[in-house]
């Protein structure tokens, strides 16, 4: 059979298939080699990136800590600052509030950020109250057994508080942030709102004998995943009710912020930042005027959307700073949101209903160099004369502060950022600034400029030597005076300040007050994770002021948005009745004006919201006392006069 004739193999197939054996092993030996050769290499490539993709990456922290060459020459030039004493009085006037930030090991974002502290007169009594903000801890077992809550204290007005939190029924645990303070009903006693992680709530003064949670029934909870943040009153509408404007931070998770594992430097776990994160739009409510509010942010033109996502509505605002002002005279007033890593926005009203967002047209969207900063708290003041409207900003560690002033030219508003030249921006570069305020505290008719200051990371010295976690608040005295030897705002040593001052803590909100009754303006701090500071000031200038206080018409009996002026001879300052500044924080909607050595004034003007005007003669008011200005229904427009 054939096939039996072909089962064994010639002697020349044998070779021939030894040969082809051989050939083939050579061929897979010079695979083996380059298959080796390609593959060892990819393999540890693969290693590497599994190794990048798996470890936890370090936060970057940018170093721009160099001063220019300006500051360092304008520093020799010899002011004689005066002396000033700021004494410590937090334990001597009863306010043991420690924050609780809820520290975990987790180190999670919102630990950072509180909180805020606002000043009022809830039982209208004449004297400063103060609320502080808590926030909780996330293990909700030591939330019941250690009770977190804002603490409420009442003013005796002999120079001492108590806590009657309990009492007044705000003893309720949340994460809070920012608080708010306005009389939304009218009825001439002062509300409160407490903006959270989590649903915000909204309590009704009950005539300073208790505060009752009406939150449901007034609809301004906001999400439940909201990380509501700064937030404030005034008259969006002109029409005699107090809306509410709500800042909100982040598109937050617990468990995206984990997911991250941020470190400082590969190991130690660190803060996340902001820019891991989406961004959220803020609220805005609208007062309708029988116990309710309507919220219009969208249709009224304050969702600012990120251009770059075409089809997609992302959100671009991550703000934790708000003010009010009116940036065109119109007598309409504006918003300005401070927004952390992302730009800032301003919304001009339009008093239609809408608002018109112009921070980029402004000038006041980014820094200099078109960046966007770390840009926390804000304020909005009057400086120079009556037409030199400041904002200044605080902003991240290695950022100076911002200060944009407004230039009218040919008509048209714009805002230049004069840190730099008006001595502000050396000095606060390095420092991670969250609250800010102008004020005059040696009443010298000059606000003056303070931040407040503290680092989110305790370990930041690891990574950046010239950094502390404890930063001590800087002060600024307002020299008056412009040129390229001199500055006009210069830091106040602490020789000159006291070493009460000069104590390091973690600073956030920032507020001003007359808590004594003495006419010069005190100072209280808010520590996260630690005690607040009262701060009472003790300079002996003699200069004189005065302190103007409205009644409204019903709806806004604070007064929220006039605008008071006060003229005396050259002297003419300006300033809104607008309470919310700094950062989460509001002060009293007091008018408080240093008047120098002035031993009379020539008037005092009141425009009221709508565009009232009302004149108060100079021969009518005695300096060195508060001044209630009562609404005049009698009083005329300003475009009649």
């Amino acid at each position: 059979m054939s096939q039996g004739s072909n089962a064994k193999p010639s002697k020349r197939r044998a070779v021939r298939d030894a040969d082809e054996e051989q050939r083939d092993d050579a061929a897979i030996g010079r695979a083996l080699f380059w298959s080796a050769a390609v593959l060892i290499p990819l393999l540890l490539l693969g290693s590497a990136v599994f190794f990048y993709l798996t470890s936890k990456p370090p936060v970057q922290v940018e170093d721009r800590s160099r001063e220019s060459v300006l500051s360092l020459l304008r520093d020799t030039a010899t002011v004689e600052i005066p002396p000033f004493l700021w004494t410590d009085v937090t334990e001597a006037a009863g306010l043991d509030f420690v924050h609780c930030n809820g520290f975990s090991e987790e180190k999670l974002l919102p630990e950072s950020m509180g909180g805020g502290v606002a000043c009022f007169d809830f039982d209208r009594d004449g004297h400063t109250d103060l609320l502080f903000t808590n926030s909780c801890y996330w293990d909700e077992s030591l939330n019941q057994t250690e009770r977190p809550t804002p603490a409420l204290y009442r003013n005796r007005g002999d120079g001492t508080f108590e806590n009657v939190t309990a009492a007044m029924g705000l003893d309720v645990i949340g994460y809070g942030m920012g608080v708010a303070i306005g009389d939304y009903d009218g009825d001439g006693w002062p509300d409160v709102f407490l903006s959270n992680l989590g649903s915000n709530r909204l309590f009704r003064n009950e005539q300073g004998q208790r505060f009752v949670d009406v939150t449901a029934t007034a609809g301004v909870a906001g999400g439940p995943a909201d990380w509501s943040t700064s937030c404030g009153w005034f008259d969006a509408n002109n029409d005699g009710l107090l809306d509410l404007v709500v800042c909100n931070y982040l598109d937050w998770s617990r468990e995206s912020d984990i997911a991250l594992g941020s470190t400082l430097n590969g190991i130690v776990r660190a803060y996340s930042r902001p820019d891991s994160f989406g961004g959220q739009q803020p609220y805005l409510y609208i007062n309708q005027g029988n116990g309710t509010f309507k919220e219009v942010a969208e249709s009224a033109g304050l969702h600012v959307l990120n251009p770059a996502h075409e089809g997609k509505k992302v959100p671009v605002p991550k703000s934790l700073g708000l003010a009010f002002c009116d940036i065109d005279d119109d007598g309409w007033m504006d918003i300005f949101i401070a927004n952390d890593t992302v730009q800032n926005l301003f919304f001009r009203n339009r008093g239609d209903g809408t608002f018109e967002e112009m921070a980029l047209k402004l000038g006041v969207a980014f820094d200099g160099n078109g960046r966007a900063r770390g840009a926390m708290g804000i304020d909005v003041r009057f400086i120079r004369s009556d037409q030199q409207l400041a904002t200044a900003i605080g902003n991240f560690a290695n950022e100076p502060v911002s200060f944009f002033v407004r230039q009218n030219i040919a008509g048209v508003n714009l805002m230049t950022d004069e840190a730099m030249s008006a001595g502000i921006g050396p000095p606060t570069r390095l420092e991670l600034t969250f609250g800010t305020l102008l004020f005059d505290y040696h009443l010298d008719g000059r606000l003056d400029f303070l931040t407040a200051n503290g680092h989110l990371e305790t370990e930041i010295e690891q990574v950046q030597p010239n950094q502390r976690y404890r930063q001590a608040p800087h002060l600024f005295w307002n020299t008056g005076q412009r040129g390229a030897d001199i500055s006009e705002f210069v830091s106040v040593p602490a020789d000159k300040a006291g070493a009460d001052f000069s104590q390091p803590m973690v600073a956030r909100g920032a507020v001003y007050l007359d808590f004594d009754g003495d006419g010069d303006l005190d100072l209280l701090l808010m520590g996260c994770g630690e005690n607040v500071r009262l701060l009472r000031n003790d300079q002996q200038s003699g200069n004189r002021w005065l302190h103007v206080q409205l009644e409204g018409p019903p709806g806004n009996l604070a007064g929220l948005g006039a605008m008071v002026t006060v003229r005396a001879g050259t002297l003419v300052q300006k300033q809104w009745i607008s309470p919310t500044r700094s950062y989460l924080s509001q002060v009293e909607p007091i008018a408080y004006f240093g008047l120098g050595q002035v031993t009379a004034i020539d008037e005092i003007e009141v425009i009221w919201p709508g565009g009232k005007r009302q004149m108060i003669a100079g021969a009518e008011v005695e300096l060195n006392r508060r001044h209630v200005i009562a609404y005049d229904p009698a009083a005329v427009a300003t475009d009649e006069k």
